[in-house]
């Protein structure tokens, strides 16, 4: 059509001037020379031809750097700019098809990933030093507190420490056996005692070291004994809060567990150790396995609860969210396999997007049989090759305008 377009424009502009050297030579015409300006018209016609010959090579040529396979056309994009645009890819290998079924569940924590802090004596809360949501370490200081009990057990460690250290110098040719075994003990039960009321290893040696009575003052810290995020904090402070009350919890989030609910006849189709997959609120599905299976019916729903562990490192799913759950059943055939989320219509063909260093390329394949959110990749691609299974709609429609540009960019 463009070339349509450039060879009418070019006839206008001929006729245009042939018609002005007609009317300047009117004359002429009568004595014989209409052939040749007939003629003139026509080599000028013969040249818009040759004009767009000659450009046409340029418009369909291939653009500076190549194309992919296949759709041909590709992107350049670093392992930095695919982390910032969510691409991800996954490396293509051997998968067991099987047959799934979705059931509904709950994201709770990592019971076994999370610990709460609570304190062991009664006390008034002094000092806060973390918030809600925030990342900590293991050993870093939480809340700190303040206890009459605290206080008297300190004193307490402090002489018997004073007095041990006196015995002990004496030695035992001065001191009777019975003393010296009576201070010994004394010590070291007051030690004890100041470590079950909750006062930190590392608290204790400090006061000692110290040996002064003025610093017996009852306060103490409580610190993480995990690392993870705090996702509780229910205190204010100046409050006094009992021996046992939850103060803080802190869960390691990179894994979570969801609870899937079942009927019983779905129960009795899956194992412990079944493939399962986890749909999140941005529509990413993440993989993870049965680990658990309820023997009890709830009474009030009568299901079967299914725990599922999954990944979550991109921090996508948070306790108390409502997701869908498939959870794998039966065994099949193994085949090279992705995500079905990896294959996308281009020109009407079935394509991938495989990464080569910082370039991605559209790579027509070949598919064959789909089963619990995976398809078979017959032909097209090879195991090993890193294949983008997330954002592919984007790459298409970067890879689309490339080409778009391509054909308009003269």
């Amino acid at each position: 059509m463009a070339r349509l377009d450039r060879l009418a424009r070019c006839i206008r502009d001929t006729q245009r001037m042939d018609g002005d050297f007609v009317m300047r030579n009117y004359r002429k015409l009568n004595s014989g020379l209409g052939l040749a300006i007939v003629a003139l018209g026509t080599l000028a016609i013969a040249g818009c031809w040759a004009s767009d010959a000659e450009e046409k090579p340029a418009s369909v040529g291939q653009p500076e750097g190549g194309h992919g396979e296949e759709g041909g056309g590709h992107i350049e994009m670093t392992a930095a700019e695919r982390s910032a645009k969510g691409v991800k890819s996954i490396a293509l290998g051997m998968r067991g098809l099987t047959g799934e079924f979705i059931a509904p569940g709950e994201v709770t924590a990592n019971r076994y990933k999370t610990a709460q802090v609570a304190p062991r004596i009664s006390a008034q809360i002094v000092e806060r030093h973390i918030v809600r949501g925030e990342k900590v370490e293991e050993g870093a200081p939480l809340v700190t507190l303040s206890s009459v009990e605290m206080a008297e057990a300190q004193g307490a460690l402090i002489i018997n420490d004073k007095e041990w250290r006196r015995v002990r110098n004496l030695g035992r040719d001065v001191v009777s056996e019975k003393r010296f075994v009576e201070a010994d003990v004394a010590r070291q039960q007051a030690h004890a005692k100041l470590l079950s009321f909750g006062m930190a290893e590392q608290e204790v040696a400090a006061l000692l070291k110290t040996g002064d009575a003025s610093k017996a003052t009852g306060r103490f810290l409580l610190f993480a004994p995990q690392a993870g995020t705090v996702v509780r904090d229910d205190f204010t402070l100046g409050e006094f809060v009992d021996p046992g009350r939850v103060l803080v919890e802190i869960s390691d989030e990179t894994t979570v567990w969801v609870e899937a609910r079942l009927t019983a006849e779905q129960a009795q189709r899956i194992a412990v150790g079944a493939a399962a997959r986890v749909k999140s609120s941005v529509g990413h599905w993440e993989e993870g396995k049965v680990i658990q299976l309820q023997h009890a019916l709830d009474e009030t729903t009568r299901t079967l609860m299914a725990r599922i562990e999954i990944g979550n490192a991109d921090d996508d799913f948070h306790a108390g969210q409502f997701v869908d759950a498939a959870i794998s059943v039966g065994a099949g055939d193994e085949a090279l396999a992705l995500p079905e989320s990896a294959v996308v219509l281009m020109d009407g063909a079935p394509t991938v997007f495989r990464i080569e260093g910082d370039e991605i390329e559209p790579v027509s394949v070949e598919t064959g049989a789909a089963s619990g959110g995976w398809i078979e990749i017959a032909s097209g691609v090879a195991e090993g090759d890193e294949i983008v299974t997330e954002q592919t709609f984007l790459l298409k429609s970067l890879i689309q305008k490339t080409k778009m540009g391509e054909g308009h960019g003269h």
